[in-house]
């Protein structure tokens, strides 16, 4: 008679809940590593290598730092190796800090009706549903605030109102200044100014 089959073991991460064969393609596999070093050294045998490599640089460092090592060049090596805390995406791409800034973009639909949407009150702290009353009354339009593609709130106004929304937004907000309001145009960001 044949054996029967036996249930495969399957090793799962105790961080990313992946099985450990997967957690390199998991969402975040920098806080994976120490725990599969520890754990599946023989999944990974690259980054054993590379954690005894770090642990021995961070010997050598602390040997520089206490002043064993040659005095100007361990100074100017330990200043130099602290690199800056950049936040990365995945995929490696680096944040950039968002600067405050008013959008204003023109949709037509229904081929005659045009929506303006302004984006980006907010970082100003103007509160977006006093903003929406506001540019409703003046422009005697409906307005209102919605979450746009991003997830971001922004304001909806009927009607195609780019021409005057500028001027109406420096002089009711003085805290946005000009130079902050640009427009969507073809797709490209034209300033307003």
């Amino acid at each position: 008679m044949a054996e029967k089959p036996q249930p495969v073991r399957v090793l799962y991460c105790a961080v990313c809940s992946l099985p450990a064969e997967y957690c390199e393609f998991g969402p975040d596999f920098e806080k994976c590593k120490p725990w599969l070093v520890q754990n599946a050294p023989d999944l990974y045998p690259d980054l054993v290598r590379d954690s005894n490599a770090k642990e021995a640089d961070k010997v050598a460092e602390q040997l520089q730092s206490t002043g064993i090592s040659s005095g100007a060049a361990g100074g100017a090596a330990s200043s130099a190796s602290k690199p800056e805390e950049v936040k990365r995406l995945p995929g490696g791409k680096i944040k950039k800090k968002e600067k405050p800034e008013v959008v204003i973009e023109k949709v037509t639909r229904n081929k005659r009706k045009c929506i303006t949407t302004v984006k980006g009150l907010d970082l100003f702290g103007v509160k977006l549903s006093d903003a929406s009353k506001k540019l409703g009354k003046k422009f005697a339009t409906g307005a209102s605030v919605v979450k746009g593609p991003t997830e971001k709130e922004q304001i909806d106004v009927q009607g195609d109102i780019a021409y005057d929304i500028v001027e109406f937004i420096t002089d009711t907000w003085p805290d946005v200044p000009e130079t902050a309001i640009f427009f969507i145009e073809d797709g490209r960001k034209v300033p307003a100014a």
